[in-house]
């Protein structure tokens, strides 16, 4: 069975390669479901971690529905990724009725070109996912990373299991919530790759700041924070 890591440093990667996981999803800012991650970070990683690493293509947290905008910027970070000589992608797009939206996924697929691509959890936002199954096996993608559409991989081992029975070609990657207390349960269903972070909150400064840097009120899966024409317009409008 593969071991994925989703590492979102160089130092998670580095862990990672030492505890002997087989592979690693680098991203940025697991808070929000992960980021792709800067270019220092993947120049860092590559020069340093010798195990196959698949690189999380995300421009935003928030949905999975993109802008053209958004589309290219995607494109332009795999181009970036496979000159730097990544091993696999990892990223997807819906549209915003939660199918599949396949013209997009197929223009980051085919970017791809060599490498290994592995759709992501948008998966478990599909509303028909023994349908997106059949559409993401036809275009040859080689992994599905879900939870089985529930809050943790073992609470949707179900669905995870009719997926990988109905799968034809793409291997079904339960990830969310995977340790070593329930591996076994993924291990006996016969899955070829489990997927999970293994990480812990380590305190780096003695003491807590005044005022917090993380503002809750930006995170949302169904709203994006946009600057406002009439706000800035206003300030612009009194300084100038």
């Amino acid at each position: 069975m593969i071991v994925e890591v989703c590492a979102n440093s160089l130092e998670s990667a580095l862990v990672a390669e030492q505890a002997g996981a087989d592979r690693i999803e680098l991203c940025s800012e697991l808070a929000v479901g992960g980021l792709t991650p800067s270019y220092g970070l993947l120049k860092a990683v590559k020069e340093q971690v010798s195990i196959p690493v698949h690189v999380l293509i995300r421009p935003r947290s928030g949905d999975f529905t993109y802008s053209d905008d958004e589309l290219k910027m995607m494109l332009t970070d795999i181009e970036l990724c496979v000159e730097l000589g990544f091993d696999g992608i990892v990223s997807g797009v819906l549209l915003n009725d939660f199918s599949l939206d396949i013209d997009r996924t197929q223009k980051l697929k085919n970017a791809t070109g060599d490498l290994k691509f592995t759709f992501h959890r948008a998966f478990d936002w599909v509303k028909n996912p023994l349908e997106a199954l059949g559409r993401l096996d036809a275009m040859q993608i080689n992994y599905i990373l879900s939870s089985g559409q529930q809050k943790s991989a073992p609470l949707g081992i179900d669905l995870l299991s009719e997926l990988k029975k109905k799968s034809k070609s793409v291997q079904i990657m339960p990830g969310s919530g995977v340790n070593a207390g329930n591996v076994d349960a993924f291990m006996s269903k016969g899955f070829s790759a489990v997927h999970l972070s293994g990480t812990a909150l380590i305190k780096t400064i003695p003491n807590k700041p005044l005022i917090s840097m993380n503002s809750e009120g930006f995170l949302s899966d169904d709203h994006l924070a946009i600057t406002q024409l009439e706000n800035i317009n206003a300030v612009v409008a009194k300084v100038k």
